[in-house]
């Protein structure tokens, strides 16, 4: 089962009169997606696609209700965007943008902490099913749900958590969820380096999860100092290596696959022990 949302969630999409705004609204709305309104200041009283365009959320949550929001705007303008989300009561914020100040993340981190980013995924990859994906990196989701569908394991829900150095939901926020989610059969968790997050996220599953779980760690090769891709995505003095978070995971019984072509095996093999 769907841990965040489903078919009936009423989804509205802030900044949907921009060019990537517009087009993942129309794609949501093709795939089934209940996309019930728009928000670009200044343009309300426009439509997108047959969506009606509002001023604020305020607005849109008011005339059609709203259980989620995704938003698609720049840098600059993305924190004011989550609170403006958060001011209107919307459950579930998800914000695709990268490269959010670190001053503006913490201004509102508090605000996002129970909501958090969640990646947008292309629906033609999708298998439905049992399987809970959690990733820092969004081609690695793509990656490893293309190689689950294939291996006839279908996805019950896939989340990025992005790789700001500030983020809004964790894995461990989410690995809390799929556990108490009876449907969910496993886990594939996808990390990379920088931080401690996998190493926390192994204390937990170690700890508190009976849900099988299987990992994989991008940046096994990165040299410390080097930014690998994500703002988050750094060796630095010695933290955040690719050989302590593959440790912590063994440590706590989790399997680390190689590639992400490899995972379908071992999380087969976790479902079966």
């Amino acid at each position: 089962m769907s841990i965040l949302l489903n078919q009936s969630t009423k989804v509205i999409v802030q900044g949907i009169t921009g060019r990537d705004g517009s087009f993942h609204a129309k794609q949501m709305k093709a795939d089934g997606t209940r996309v019930v309104g728009g928000v670009t200041p200044g343009k309300g009283g426009a439509e997108v696609d047959g969506i009606p365009v509002f001023n604020s959320v305020a607005e849109a949550e008011a005339a059609g209700g709203a259980d989620a929001t995704v938003i698609f705007v720049p840098a600059k303008f993305a924190a004011a965007a989550v609170k403006e989300a958060s001011e209107a009561k919307i459950p579930l914020i998800i914000c695709i943008t990268e490269g959010v100040p670190v001053l503006d993340m913490v201004e509102i981190s508090e605000t996002v902490r129970s909501r958090g980013p969640v990646l947008i995924v292309p629906a033609s990859i999708h298998k439905p099913g049992n399987i809970g994906v959690i990733s820092r990196s969004g081609t690695l989701t793509y990656e490893v749900v293309y190689a689950l569908s294939a291996a006839g394991m279908g996805q019950s829900t896939c989340i990025g958590v992005g790789g700001d150095p500030i983020i809004g939901t964790g894995y461990i926020d989410l690995l809390e969820r799929f556990e108490a989610d009876k449907d969910t059969d496993a886990v594939v968790l996808i990390g990379e380096i920088g931080g401690d997050a996998e190493e926390r996220a192994a204390e937990y599953i170690a700890s508190s999860m009976r849900t099988p779980v299987v990992s994989f760690i991008s940046g096994r090769s990165a040299p410390e100092g080097k930014r690998m891709g994500h703002a988050g995505a750094i060796i630095s003095g010695g933290q955040g290596t690719p050989q302590a978070k593959v440790a912590a995971f063994e440590a706590a019984g989790v399997p680390v696959a190689d590639t992400p072509g490899s995972i379908p095996a071992l999380v087969a093999e976790k479902v079966r022990g």
